[in-house]
């Protein structure tokens, strides 16, 4: 029995981390889109309707709260989990994550056991 491949979309900044997760999660027979800005995040996550977006907080042109937010206020796209990946750990921006809409936070530099299980959690719901 063949599963539906999943999508995920990563929204992060930094080249190394987003190519790094992207050959994890090919590996595990995802279909990854990469973007490295808000703004590019949004259109990809409107063509693509990705199962899945890792968001980072500190992006260009647009930040991930607001990427979260925009995300949240659309119909087409507002069912699709967010999971905030982010050096900015304190208690008030995994409040506002979370306030914005986002499904769960983590910290970085992240675990990678620890986060393909949330991604896999976040995948299965």
């Amino acid at each position: 029995m063949s599963e539906v491949q999943k999508k995920i979309l990563i929204v992060e900044d930094s080249k190394s981390t987003s190519e790094a997760l992207k050959a994890v999660l090919e590996a595990e027979g995802r279909i990854i889109f990469l973007a490295r800005d808000g703004v590019t995040g949004l259109a990809l996550a409107h063509r693509e309707k990705p199962d899945l977006i890792l968001l980072d907080l500190l992006l260009p042109k647009l930040n991930g709260y607001e990427v979260c937010a925009a995300l949240k206020r659309d119909n087409t796209v507002r069912h699709i989990p967010i999971l905030i990946i982010s050096t900015m750990d304190a208690p008030e921006s995994v409040e506002r994550a979370k306030i914005c809409g986002a499904k769960d936070f983590m910290k970085k530099p992240y675990d990678l056991e620890a986060l393909l299980r949330e991604i896999n959690k976040l995948l299965a719901q």
